[in-house]
């Protein structure tokens, strides 16, 4: 691992406590260049995990909060008829931007949804005809609040396909709180900002390197088999789709690199597989009347099937 980016992850973990799983595999996305669905309850932090990653990427940090008014132009951009020039101009929106927070994705209407899902995987947006391409590192975590449904309009299971990952975010323990209590007080007091620790170009090259990472043969064949196993087992009335297949593949890649290895283990595919999997796989309604949860449906299925030698 490049010093830089290590160093970028101690101050992550200094800044953003009691959440060391879940930063790491935000910066796994990112690294692999895929996007990640965020769920937790308010006043989690949420907002301030997006934006603390931006600021040490030294990237531009947008946040766009869904209503149920908003439309796909309030998002991508519009163009508009410049009186004094006598020509349109084009007003870019939000989207251009390196890291996105879409917060309560689930709260606007299906049309803007998918103005945003689409420039996710086409990595450009189109104005009045006219194609104008998003960044080259363009991450988009998009929020969702899981005690609220009045009013929402769920992501589609083909919609929510299109995120590497969903998250987490649960309540700190009793330490981790007071220590997140004091730290935001003494920060209130100094009013510190958080320094850039390496800057995107760094970034890029690091994602040529996690693609060198070696996936062997064995460990690509144990990712196959769990995801065909979602499509065979009785709990789960939806598998995965070959899309999930490559998320895991990348994402353990990203994973093994963090950890300072240039090959990935069974292991890395465990601790990936469960957020890759999570919001790709629906369960059976009998499973789901007998109380069980998705995350240990999938962590038994994971269990059962043989790890590679």
């Amino acid at each position: 691992m490049k010093p830089e980016l290590a160093s970028l992850l101690e101050k992550y973990e200094e800044k953003i406590l009691g959440q060391t799983t879940n930063l790491r595999l935000l910066l796994s996305a990112i690294l692999t260049d895929g996007h990640v669905l965020l769920e937790g309850v308010p006043g989690t932090g949420k907002t301030k995990t997006v934006r603390t990653l931006a600021e040490l990427l030294n990237g531009r940090f947008n946040r766009i909060q869904f209503t149920p008014d908003l439309l796909p132009s309030d998002i991508t951009g519009s163009s508009i008829y410049n009186m004094q020039e006598g020509k349109f101009e084009t007003i870019r929106g939000p989207i251009f931007t390196n890291i996105l927070l879409a917060d309560e994705i689930n709260r606007t209407p299906a049309k803007t949804q998918a103005a945003l899902l689409e420039a996710m995987e086409e990595k450009q947006v189109t104005i009045q005809g006219e194609t104008y391409s998003l960044p080259e590192v363009f991450f988009v975590v998009a929020t969702q609040n899981p005690i609220e449904f009045e009013g929402t309009y769920p992501l589609p299971e083909a919609q929510q396909d299109r995120f590497l990952f969903k998250l987490y975010i649960e309540f700190p323990s009793f330490e981790e709180e007071k220590a997140v209590l004091q730290q935001m007080i003494e920060s209130t007091q100094l009013k510190t900002a958080v320094e850039a620790v390496m800057q995107l170009d760094s970034f890029l090259e690091i994602r040529k390197e996690i693609e060198q990472v070696t996936l062997g043969d064995g460990v690509l064949d144990y990712i196959m088999k769990i995801v065909r196993k979602t499509r065979e087992v009785e709990s789960i009335r939806f598998g995965a789709s070959t899309r999930a297949a490559i998320s895991i593949g990348k994402a353990s890649k990203a994973w093994a690199y963090l950890e300072g290895r240039d090959y990935v283990t069974p292991d890395d595919v465990k601790m990936v597989a469960k957020p890759a999997l999570r919001h790709r796989v629906q369960l059976s309604p009998q499973i789901e009347l007998e109380g069980a949860s998705i995350d240990q449906v999938i962590q038994e299925l994971v269990g059962s099937v043989p790890v590679p030698r």
